[in-house]
């Protein structure tokens, strides 16, 4: 009987199955099957490696004709770059030397001629990447840099089988910005980053940007790790075109607005000059003859000198306007020293006042609130001595002394010895009146001088705090 034997071949793409056909024919028969393989059995495919198509491209270290000079066939056709920079971070915005230190994200491409392969002769591979000195790449020169950045760059490049090359890169740049402080530190700033090629021309290069302003700003807002003291508000992408030894040169400028958050500010300057006018105006409460006030308004003054040099640490040395916090602390300060020059001239007014003066219209105030009707019967019995004094008692002294002097005895010598006190006596009580009418004087135009100037500080103040703010706020 015979033995029927199957035995299986495997052959690339195929399974070749042998069966025995019939006993008068031949004892074996091939038969060819097609069948569907499994990925485990399935035929071994082309490999392929990265180093192939640089040795097919002949781009080696030794290979100068990919970074030497700009890679187009026809020198007449200009290099396109395509270009975008996204903003990451805002480090540092310093308003004393006009800089601007962003952290970007730059992303070019560009098309190398010289570059090119078939995808399925390599198994597919569509793109690699290579060292940064194996292929040219575009001067990109930003004008506002005064700084080299220190960030680490990446060390390859991306290219494509159609010979795309593509770079992405973090910089961080230490650019000039002429800032605009009128409003400080409600202010709004605009800085700009102009990017474009150092020798090449529109008829060598042509730069245009990746992303439009809507696109880039959404984009920024989404990587942004930091911000600071400041509120990124858009990025605005435009290009021109400069002449410069007849011919044209492109250049696209970026440019970064962002608003400052000013509650540091107002916490730390604002708002202690705000306090030190506030004790300016309170110090007209103080009592004029004793001292206190004079020291207050010194003490509050220097204070106020102190908040002036923080001033001076912030703002730059030179503006197109004036800042208007410095406006603000100049006015102010103004303000506080006229109040100062006014109270050291109620002080001298007070001083010419005679300390009677002085100590009794101070006890007429503690008694006109402690007893109103004893007030008034000491103010009766001391006018009337006042009227006697002066007048009956110059009228009576007159005559005695005639008499007392026609006649010689020693009542009489004792009598004019009388009459002599009793005149030096009516002197001093004159001198004394005297003095207490001008000390009166004084009094009241030191009290006139220090009312019509606390209406006037008050409503100086009033007007000047609205208008600041109002044009702080427009």
């Amino acid at each position: 009987m015979p033995v029927a034997l199957l035995l299986l071949l495997l052959l690339p793409g195929k399974i070749l199955l042998l069966v025995p056909f019939a006993p008068t024919s031949l004892p074996w028969e091939p038969v060819c099957v097609c069948a569907a393989v499994c990925p485990g059995v399935a035929a071994s495919t082309q490999v392929c490696s990265y180093q192939d198509v640089l040795e097919h491209l002949n781009l080696t270290a030794d290979s100068s004709a990919f970074r030497l000079t700009r890679p187009v066939l026809d020198h007449r056709r200009p290099t396109v770059v395509q270009l975008d920079i996204i903003l990451s971070a805002i480090l540092a915005v310093t308003e004393k030397t006009q800089t601007f230190i962003p952290f970007v994200w730059t992303l070019m491409t560009w098309t190398n001629e010289r570059i090119s392969w078939d995808p399925e002769r390599f198994c597919g591979i569509r793109e690699l990447s290579v060292p940064k000195s194996l292929l040219w790449k575009p001067d990109l020169f930003i004008y506002e840099m005064i700084h080299k950045h220190e960030t680490a760059t990446t060390p390859y490049y991306f290219m494509s089988y159609n010979g795309n090359v593509y770079s992405e890169q973090v910089m961080k740049l230490v650019s000039t910005c002429q800032m605009d402080l009128h409003k400080f530190p409600f202010d709004t700033q605009r800085c700009n980053i102009t990017v474009g090629s150092a020798i090449h021309c529109v008829k060598e290069m042509r730069f245009i940007p990746f992303s439009n302003s809507t696109r880039a700003t959404q984009f920024s807002r989404e990587v942004m790790l930091t911000q600071g003291d400041w509120d990124f508000l858009q990025l605005m992408v435009t290009s021109r075109n400069f002449s410069f030894k007849d011919q044209q040169w492109e250049q696209i400028i970026y440019t970064f607005t962002m608003k400052r958050r000013p509650l540091l500010h107002i916490i730390n300057f604002l708002l202690p000059v705000l306090f030190f006018l506030f004790l300016d105006l309170a110090s007209f409460f103080i009592s004029d003859h004793r001292g206190e006030k004079l020291g207050f308004k010194v003490t509050v003054l220097l204070a106020m000198s102190v908040l002036l040099l923080i001033l001076n640490d912030i703002l730059p040395s030179t503006s197109n306007k004036t800042p208007l916090i410095a406006t603000y602390c100049i006015v102010i300060f103004g303000l506080m020293l006229l109040s100062l020059l006014e109270a050291i001239l109620v002080t001298y007014l007070v001083d010419l006042a005679p300390p009677e003066s002085v100590g009794l219209k101070e006890d007429k105030q503690e008694e006109a609130k402690a007893d109103a009707w004893d007030g008034e019967d000491r103010q009766t019995s001391s006018s009337s001595v006042c009227r006697v004094t002066t007048c009956e008692t110059e009228q009576e002294l007159l005559p005695m002394a005639e008499q007392v002097i026609g006649a010689d005895s020693p009542e009489s010598r004792v009598t004019l010895l009388i009459l002599e006190e009793l005149r030096k006596l009516q002197n001093a009580v004159k001198e004394q009146l005297s003095g207490r009418e001008e000390g009166r004087k004084c009094l009241q135009w030191a009290s006139r001088i220090n009312k019509a100037f606390f209406i006037f500080y008050l409503a100086a103040v009033s007007l000047f705090l609205s208008f600041i703010f109002i044009e702080w706020m427009r």
